[in-house]
């Protein structure tokens, strides 16, 4: 365990309360947790939120591993990688007078610093705080994200590519309705827009990995409960939406695509026409979380309605639509009072185990990866989990466009069959929605 081939990864309080399991991610390496770290957690221990749990999850296990060694000397892990918390000491604090050290970040700083002068090739701050990031790199120390192997979103997975093919080849595909893929080069349920130079029209098509085909999407050219698709994504999002087959989609786009509206559209088409699901649930995280919530009146319903009234919207919608079959509902409010439609806080979810629904989780973007895999985990038997939400647009401070839970979900599942993906870019909206989403 020689320190010259030994890495040292520094963790901060950001790390840790959005992923408990940091501390497994460096195998065969050093891992430091400075004192001031610990003692920042302690602050949010009592919360009854998300990072409440996540600051008695990090005690909790650092108080099973501290008697397995000293954290002093270090204590190594089953990965091979050897863990310890650093204190700083007043006198060994070598930072400019301005840094303020009641700040806290200011004392994860310092003990960078002061680590960083033993091994300055081999010492990385860890921390999602970007601020932080910039104050550490400015002394000419390495610093990173955590999870940075998720690539940058301006190239992430959108779900759909083009390709254009020869004469024989489309024209086999009209005839077959399939085309034979020789080899994988496309994800599970990826989208292809096929064209030919002969032909001006163009053909969408999904791919089937387990039977490396290609098979044209299915379109509804009289709309799914009153909602005709506008776009091409649309159309994808639908054909993912409505097959059964395909157990998690994600719908990711900005504000105005239509994201909620089509998982609301084809949730009652297959609840009340196709008899497929027999209930659905909405949920969608707030912010701010837990005790602020808990201090509304009512029940849980009626505290959960400022942030639900998006979905509320939606509903009213699809009942209202002429096109629709809504009528013979009643509205939104009376499958609410029937038990159809049932609204869940996030908070609630954790231990269940959820069959039969038709589940969709709205602004997935604000969840962690770790809040999202508890979602996930909590799908039965029979359940379709639709996950909607603008990585761009995000509520929550301890995650960003790269690191949020829905881009890690989008990047983890693409090879899977049971899972799809559409990018929706079009504002259907309205023309000043589409604007101001464009420019402002």
């Amino acid at each position: 365990m020689s320190e010259k081939i030994k890495a040292r990864y520094i963790l901060d309080a950001s790390i840790l309360l959005y992923d408990p399991e940091c501390i497994y991610a460096y195998p065969d390496a050093y891992v430091i947790i400075p004192i001031s770290v610990i003692e920042e957690i302690d602050h949010f221990k009592k919360d009854f939120t998300e990072t409440g749990r996540n600051a008695r999850i990090v005690s909790q296990m650092l108080d099973k591993i501290r008697t397995k060694g000293s954290f002093t000397e270090g204590i190594k892990l089953s990965n091979g990688c050897l863990l310890s918390v650093f204190i700083v000491e007043d006198r060994d604090v070598a930072l400019p007078a301005f840094a303020n050290l009641n700040k806290s970040s200011n004392r994860v700083l310092a003990a960078t610093s002061l680590i960083h002068k033993t091994n300055p090739e081999n010492t990385y701050l860890v921390t999602n705080d970007i601020n932080l990031r910039v104050r550490v790199s400015a002394l000419g120390i390495n610093v990173m994200a955590y999870e940075e192997k998720l690539p940058n979103l301006e190239k992430f997975y959108e779900g759909l590519v083009n390709l254009e093919i020869g004469e024989e080849e489309y024209h086999q595909l009209l005839t077959n309705s399939k085309l034979k893929v020789k080899k994988d080069v496309y994800y599970a349920n990826q989208c292809i827009r096929i064209s030919q130079k002969k032909e001006k029209q163009e053909l969408i098509c999904r791919y089937k990995s387990e039977e490396r085909i290609l098979t044209p999407i299915q379109h509804f050219p009289k709309g799914v409960w009153g909602i005709v698709a506008r776009n091409t994504e649309q159309e994808i999002a639908l054909d993912l939406l409505m097959d059964p087959s395909v157990h998690i989609v994600i719908l990711a786009g900005k504000a105005g695509t239509g994201k909620t509206l089509l998982a609301l559209a084809v949730a009652l088409e297959l609840m009340l026409s196709a008899n497929i699901y027999q209930k659905i649930l909405v949920s969608r995280p707030i912010f701010p979380m837990g005790r602020d919530m808990g201090y509304l009146p009512g029940d849980i319903e009626q505290k959960m309605e400022p942030w639900m009234q998006p979905i509320f919207d939606n509903l009213e919608f699809l009942a209202a639509n002429k096109q629709s079959p809504g009528s013979k509902t009643g509205g939104y409010q009376r499958l609410m009072d029937m038990g159809l439609v049932e609204l869940e806080p996030l908070t609630y979810i954790r231990g269940r185990s959820i069959p039969n629904r038709y589940m969709i989780v709205d602004e997935a973007q604000n969840l962690t990866p770790h809040e999202l895999k508890t979602i996930v985990t909590r799908a039965g038997m029979g359940t379709k989990l639709v996950l909607t939400g603008d990585p761009y647009q995000i509520d929550n401070p301890y995650v960003d466009s790269s690191t949020n839970g829905l881009s890690h979900v989008i990047e983890k599942f693409q090879e899977y069959d049971l899972a799809g993906h559409a990018y929706l870019i079009h504002g259907v909206r309205s023309k000043l929605a589409e604007l101001a989403s464009n420019v402002l």
